[in-house]
């Protein structure tokens, strides 16, 4: 037995595991001598020729070097047997043309390892240790050795393998060491794994210090510890890397700990304890963090500039030389940081240090914030300036009406009695000014502008309320598909292989067609424009079609037969949750193209829509069975069934068109003219089980507790294909919460246009999962089930309710946008939605602050009328819900705003009771608000809509 096996038979485990001496556990003890035994048979029958460098001597002995052999052969053997620690002492012998010998059979080595699959990640992990040490060393240009040393499979995360890299670096002159340290520096992700060999190679080299962004986020991790402070007054870096991690757009994470400032590892204290020691300098450190509150960002990236500024505390004079800064900052940046610089010229201010004019700036950029603290802070800071200054009202109180359009009436009350309290101090063009500002003021406080400003007020008539709805969505028309192989593959280069799903089915049937036309050139660009090698892998495609890419591997003949067919005839079981079923049906017509593509079975695409909302105008799809039927080609299955899916069936034409689709005396023609006849949408029921006692019960959240019955449809489990046939009933009527979200999901409105209610019924689990869940990103088919076509029934208002309920505002906002196009379509079924909002408030699973938030940006666009529709029905189960809805106040607000404006007269049960209850709470004071609307709007006859 060589030196080596009995190495591995003494069960020392050396390089593979980095260190000298450790033993690996029992399960890879196990392994390797099984190895071993395998091994010993190949080295037998090859002569046992240990010296041939052969990969896999990783576990080798790690004291026991080769000493055979030429220094490059031993260098070489240690790198292949994973032994990164002998490579310094290895590597002293070598000349300049033995370096330049070994680095191309080290490269030899680096491209061999690559190829290796996962079992063999250990000893793949020692070689590549031994290799960036190795390949460092044999570098004799900077920037390669900087591209070595930076390359992602031979990058370490071991500090102890930059000492060695050090160790055969130290021949190198300052210049040459300086130049990799800043090349390695400059690449964010080698600067974090690499920071001691940067440091390194920066104090042997007497340089200037990096300041990178990855180089300094190493280094607050690295120097982050019980002793920050004192470490950071030791370290004659801190002068140079504090500053840029002042600077920096992405603050390290370090930075950001939250830790009190009593912790020892709390930054700003320890920042301001070195500004106090003279350490760092305070103007320049003022300065940075005034700058980087300046350009904003996420908050979590401003609280460390913001901590550190108000730890340091600018002097006075720095306060004023900063005024400009400080409004900025009130006017544009987050909440803290707002509110810090209100406070700073809040001092001004009260000092007499801030201008009027400053003030007056100041005080426009606040009050059109939406945060209230900061509005009633700002009115008091203006109220108590002009008790001072009466001399001051002029140039303030024209900046304080812009608080008349806030949408608060609270605020806008507050601001109207500071005007009354000063007007008298202004001259006629600036009551004039007033006057033409307070008719933004909601109809709740016209009476008292109009009593303050008299004849100016009467000049200002209040227009008459005329509902606001975006216009009807107009039905794009579906572009022509490409016809050449150049315009195709372009198409699928710049849009993507998964598009919006009216260009994804343009791209789709211009593939089918153009393969049909020119196979052979369609090939050849696909494989010269496509990276093709990973189609060929067997599990590529084992659970997606990532979208067109399956068709394009069944052109160039790479799937096997029995993956396609399986494709093709993949179902739907009776547990599936809705999001595969959905998806299937795109997949099943994905897996039936890469099967028929470029043959004469699939000319061209029966489904493919002809407007953007997924639908088949039916004229179109009769004229297309002709040519089908002409040229003698029975249609695809799951083609067939998804043009059956998406042709319109209530148009004027549907029944021209179905006399017509019986004449051609096909199969085919047959199906579409009963289809048409028919004309019976998808239909399913949606009921909710009764929620748990608590959150174990398994039915506390909605998702949980939906049930979709799917009616039954013979005529659909029959004809269609095997992915189609849940769409008549097979799904079993269970609740139904899936943990996926597929990128098919844009396409599921399209695979039924002209039934939007089953597919709301669908994604409904979803929907409520955003509300009650806290899950992002869920409402993006909302829009696509606005615009498309078919009845509404209770799913649809339901999963409107759930997106205007949900955690995320533009999940919100998407609610709100298919609120409005349903609004102008004539399709909202307001009653219908206000009833199933009021219980999903009360049980709690759709927060009234959050439905406040939807309902007052919908009603912001114009549409009040639309809104007060939908709340008051909600109402009345809402004030007489059993247990106390909290936050419903902000509900009870956008309503008194919605009433007050469209003038809307409605009377709401049990308001009355609830607005004679004495107190001053948000709730009640809304309250009486709304009670007060409405008995002012009685009788009033609502504007047309615009």
């Amino acid at each position: 037995m060589t030196a080596d096996g009995a190495a591995r038979v003494g069960g020392v485990v050396p390089g593979a595991t980095g260190a000298t001496g450790v033993r690996k556990s029992l399960v890879n003890r196990v392994m390797d001598s099984m190895l071993i035994k395998v091994r010993s048979t190949v080295a037998g029958t090859a002569g046992n020729d240990t010296g041939s460098g052969t990969v896999g001597d990783a576990d080798r002995e790690d004291g026991a070097a080769d000493t055979a052999g030429t220094p490059v052969e031993r260098l070489v053997a240690a790198v292949r047997a994973g032994r990164a620690h002998q490579v310094p002492k290895l590597f002293e012998p070598l000349t300049a043309a033995e370096r330049k010998s070994a680095l191309a059979q080290l490269k030899a080595v680096r491209s061999e390892v690559r190829s290796w699959d996962w079992k063999r990640w250990n000893e793949a992990t020692a070689v590549r240790r031994a290799l960036y040490v190795a390949g460092a060393g044999c570098q004799t240009g900077a920037a390669a050795a900087a591209t070595w040393l930076g390359g992602r499979d031979l990058l370490s995360w071991r500090s102890e393998d930059g000492g060695l890299v050090l160790s055969v670096l130290g021949d190198r002159d300052a210049a040459w060491m300086a130049d990799v340290a800043l090349r390695l520096a400059r690449r964010p992700a080698v600067a974090e794994s690499s920071y001691g060999l940067i440091r390194g190679l920066v104090e042997r080299s007497g340089c200037a210090v990096p300041a990178t962004d990855g180089y300094v986020l190493a280094w607050t991790r690295e120097i982050t510890d019980a002793r920050l402070q004192e470490r950071l007054r030791e370290d004659p870096q801190t002068t140079v890397l504090v500053p840029h991690a002042l600077a920096m757009a992405e603050t390290p994470d370090r930075l950001t700990w939250s830790v009190g400032p009593e912790a020892p590892t709390h930054w700003p204290t320890a920042l301001a304890g070195l500004v106090a020691e003279g350490v760092l300098d305070r103007a320049q450190v003022v300065d940075l963090c005034v700058s980087r509150l300046l350009r904003g960002g996420r908050p979590r990236d401003l609280r460390f500039p913001l901590e550190v500024l108000r730890l340091v505390e600018p002097s006075a004079e720095e306060r004023r030389e900063r005024v400009p800064d400080w409004t900025g900052m009130a006017a544009d940046a987050p909440s803290p940081v707002a509110g810090y610089a209100q406070e700073v010229l809040a001092g001004l201010a009260a000092e007499g240090a801030l201008s009027t004019a400053a003030l007056a700036e100041m005080t426009g950029g606040v009050l059109f914030r939406t945060e209230k603290k900061l509005v009633r802070a700002q009115l008091t800071l203006v109220g108590k300036v002009l008790a001072r200054e009466p001399g001051a009202a002029g140039e303030l109180l024209p900046a304080v009406a812009e608080a008349f359009g806030h949408e608060d009436t609270t605020i806008q009350e507050r601001a109207l009695k500071l005007v009354g309290r000063h007007v008298a101090a202004v001259d006629a063009s600036v009551r004039d000014e007033l006057a033409g500002q307070a008719g933004l003021l909601s109809p709740v406080h016209r009476a008292a502008a109009a009593a303050l400003f008299g004849e100016a007020m009467e000049a200002a008539a209040w227009a008459p309320y005329e509902e606001v709805l975006p216009p009807v969505p107009e039905r794009e028309r579906v572009a022509p598909p490409a016809t050449t192989v150049e315009a195709l593959v372009e198409e699928l280069l710049t849009r993507g292989l998964y598009q919006d799903p009216a260009a994804f089915e343009r791209t789709l049937d211009g593939l089918v067609r153009v393969a049909r036309q020119d196979r052979a050139g369609l090939e050849a660009a696909v494989r010269e424009a496509f990276p093709t090698e990973h189609w060929e892998n067997r599990h590529y495609f084992s659970h997606y079609t990532h979208g067109a890419e399956v068709v394009l591997a069944g052109l160039l003949g790479v799937l096997p037969g029995w993956r396609v067919d399986s494709g093709r005839g993949k179902g739907t079981g009776r547990k599936s949750c809705h999001h595969e079923a959905l998806s299937g049906i795109l997949d099943a017509r994905l897996w039936e193209a890469a099967a028929l593509i470029g043959s004469d079975a699939l000319p061209f695409l029966l489904a493919a829509p002809t407007v953007h909302t997924g639908e088949i105008d039916p004229v179109v799809l009769v004229e297309r069975l002709r040519a089908y039927r002409d040229a003698g080609v029975e249609p695809a299955p799951a083609d067939f069934a998804q043009a059956l899916l998406r042709v319109g069936r209530g148009g004027s034409s549907a029944g021209r068109c179905a006399e017509e689709a019986e004449a051609l005396g096909t199969r085919a023609g047959g199906r579409l003219a009963a289809w048409l006849r028919t004309a019976e949408p998808l239909a399913t029921k949606v009921r909710f089980l009764p929620r748990g006692k608590d959150r174990t019960s398994g039915k506390w959240w909605l998702a949980e507790r939906i049930v979709v019955e799917m009616e039954d449809r013979p005529v659909v489990r029959k004809e269609f294909p095997a992915a189609f046939r849940w769409l008549g009933g097979e799904l079993g009527a269970t609740p139904r919460r899936c943990y996926h979200w597929l990128d098919t999901r844009a396409h599921w409105v399209a695979a039924l246009p002209v039934d939007r209610e089953f597919v709301a019924a669908c994604v409904l689990a979803s929907l409520a999962s955003g509300a009650d869940a806290d899950q992002r990103g869920v409402t993006e088919p909302l829009t696509a089930l606005a615009e498309a076509a078919g009845p509404v029934g209770r799913a649809l208002p339901l999963a409107l309710a759930a997106g205007l309920g949900c955690q995320d505002a533009d999940d919100r906002l998407r609610a709100v946008d298919a609120l409005l196009v349903l609004a102008s379509r004539g399709d909202l079924d307001a009653r219908r939605l206000g009833t199933e909002l009021a219980w999903l408030v009360a049980e709690g699973s759709v927060k009234p602050n959050r439905l406040a938030d939807a309902l007052r940006t919908a009603a912001a666009t114009g549409a009040y009328g639309t809104v007060w529709a939908v709340l008051a029905p909600a109402l009345p189960v809402l004030l007489g819900a059993e247990k106390p809805v909290r936050g419903l106040g902000e509900v009870l607000a956008v309503a008194a705003d919605c009433v007050e404006r469209c003038g809307a007269g409605d009377e709401v049960a049990g308001l009355a009771g609830v607005a004679s209850a004495r107190g001053s709470s948000q709730f009640l004071v809304q309250a009486k608000r709304l009670l007060g609307a409405l008995r002012q709007g009685a009788g009033q006859p609502l504007a047309e809509t615009a």
